[in-house]
């Protein structure tokens, strides 16, 4: 069995946020690995806090998207994974071009699963870090 137990493409991945907060963001997936996901967020007049830079909820969504989608792909068939807790710290502002998210799966429990998502900006310094606890819930 491969770790991601739902098929997948950039394509279908990015279909999901159509109409939600991930699309009004700018929230695109660029990349699946074979264990870890990468989207990313432009910093622009949709994403900016008054001072210019990235809103740090805007780098908060970007993780929690990564998170929820990696859970999702990864459970069992028939399962759903919804957030249970999420942190994030705020390494550097960003106040122009992308900040681009890679998520990894830490912990792969039958009940949760924990993610990190690292977040860089274009020169690929580090602008965030974030961890998200899953619950993977059991068909109804």
């Amino acid at each position: 069995m491969t770790f991601w137990t739902r098929p997948m493409s950039l394509e279908a991945l990015n279909a999901l946020g159509t109409n939600t907060a991930v699309s009004h963001l700018g929230i695109e997936f660029t990349e699946i690995g074979p264990d870890w996901l990468r989207a990313r967020v432009p910093v622009d007049e949709r994403t900016r806090q008054p001072y210019g830079l990235l809103h740090g909820g805007v780098s908060v969504a970007l993780a929690e998207t990564l998170g929820s989608v990696g859970a999702a792909c990864s459970c069992p068939e028939g399962h759903r994974a919804v957030g249970l807790e999420i942190n994030a710290n705020h390494l550097r502002a960003a106040t122009s071009g992308w900040v681009t998210g890679t998520a990894r799966r830490l912990h792969g429990g039958s009940t949760t699963h924990v993610w990190q998502i690292e977040m860089a900006d274009d020169a690929g310094r580090p602008t965030c870090v974030s961890r998200i606890t899953m619950a993977i819930l059991a068909p109804r």
